[in-house]
């Protein structure tokens, strides 16, 4: 079983040490960052007179502050109690979420515990993956490209992958990048064949392993004709990025989009990595639905790939969100592309697909876009409203009803409505 790093050696610390040898940039990024940050930022005058390992504690020690505080004396909030009732209600371990408010206010909520057999606390603002959330760092990456002349939207896969898609499954002279992004290509998922996870769950799987699944089965439909959620084609793109950049879908992921974001505690797991690295909730998984929870934390994400292997804070993903609606990320153009969506069957009720974003009617008027993960231990859903509202809510177990669902997506949409 994996421990939760100690906070005298998790990489929060570096945040202390980097806002104590930038005094002169404190300014950057305070808004978006947790309150304990800001107040060690306050501190940076007096660094020199201090242990680095004493700062970080007093950091730590401000957000668990934090989270007692709201349980005390926010304890009836809406948020609050639409993270206890996934706990009581629907028997998820934990329950954790960042929310920042258009006045760029943070707040920190947690529920349950963080590790069924310790009951140590949720980590405020833990580490989790973020399984499917990946798919629009994915998406980003290829607009970019696509923003730099690299590689063009309605151009067939086939012009920069040739003979990689043949067959029954799928002709990449027919299949256009526009149509991988937006699961209209007809690739089948090959998530659908997948063993069962306490099977597989430390066998490191490429691309081409898991192309080689989804390719030994028929087309769901012709390129362009229907919509269906395919995994696959995002496993395609990753490739595609790995071949136009010359490096490693996580090395173009990170350098692209985690590095120039700030995205401090996001990363892309390497080969064999199957630890989770900063301070995080364990994780959950049953063979069943409804069955024994057993700790999935440490697995091979590898099956995941450039369709679901990021690893992330709430904080930090909420940080990617109002990045990309900025449009710091993206030129005009690609951002308004990305925008255009279409109906998404098989989903909650309103929800549209663009390129590899999500755009979801929320209770209170007005949408959010995000995306939403789902991985053998962790669930996440969230989102970013046009005003710059934006919260991410996740939970330590795959839902295993539809009730259940339904209440995370309930969570998320509160945290987005209701009043501060």
């Amino acid at each position: 079983m994996s421990r939760l790093p100690s906070s005298s050696t998790t990489p929060r610390r570096m945040r202390v040490l980097a806002a104590a040898a930038l005094t002169a940039m404190t300014a950057m990024s305070v808004a978006a960052a947790p309150a304990a940050a800001a107040s060690g930022l306050d501190r940076t005058a007096k660094a020199t007179q201090h242990d680095p390992a004493d700062e970080l504690r007093a950091e730590l020690d401000e957000m668990r502050d934090e989270v007692k505080d709201a349980k005390r004396n926010r304890s009836n909030t809406p948020v609050q109690k639409q993270l206890d009732n996934l706990v009581k209600k629907h028997k998820f371990p934990a329950a954790l979420a960042t929310v920042q408010g258009s006045d760029g206010k943070t707040r920190y909520y947690t529920a349950g515990v963080g590790d069924l057999k310790t009951k140590a606390e949720v980590p405020v603002d833990g580490q989790v993956r973020i399984a499917s959330n990946t798919k629009t760092f994915t998406a980003v990456t290829v607009l970019q490209l696509i923003g730099e002349g690299k590689v063009k939207l309605d151009e067939p896969i086939e012009t920069y992958l040739p003979k990689l898609i043949r067959g029954k499954s799928g002709d990449g002279r027919k299949i256009t990048v526009r149509q991988l992004l937006q699961h209209t290509s007809g690739l089948p998922n090959y998530t659908r064949w997948m063993p069962n996870v306490f099977d597989v769950r430390n066998r490191y799987r490429s691309p081409q392993d898991l192309l080689k699944i989804a390719f030994a089965h028929k087309a769901s439909f012709a390129p362009g004709k229907k919509w269906e959620y395919s995994n696959t084609g995002y496993i395609v793109l990753g490739l595609l990025i790995e071949k136009v950049t010359g490096q490693p879908v996580g090395d173009a992921i990170t350098d692209r989009i985690i590095k120039p974001t700030g995205l401090r505690h996001t990363y892309w797991p390497g080969k064999g990595v199957k630890t989770i690295r900063e301070r995080h909730p364990k994780g959950y998984g049953s063979r069943k639905p409804g069955g024994k929870l057993i700790d999935i934390t440490n697995l091979d994400p590898s099956w995941g790939g450039a369709a679901g292997q990021l690893i992330a804070t709430p904080s930090d993903l909420n940080r990617f969100w109002l990045a990309l609606m900025d449009g710091k990320l993206l030129k005009p153009a690609q951002l308004s592309a990305m925008k255009k969506t279409m109906k998404a069957p098989g989903f909650p009720a309103g929800w549209e697909y663009g390129l590899g974003l999500m755009k979801m009617p929320l209770t209170c008027g007005g949408v959010s876009w995000g995306h939403g993960g789902d991985i053998d231990g962790y669930e996440t859903r969230g989102g970013v409203t046009d005003d710059g509202r934006v919260a991410t809510v996740a939970v330590t177990a795959l839902p295993a009803t539809e009730p259940a669902a339904m209440s995370v997506i309930k969570a998320a949409d509160t945290a987005l409505c209701a009043k501060r």
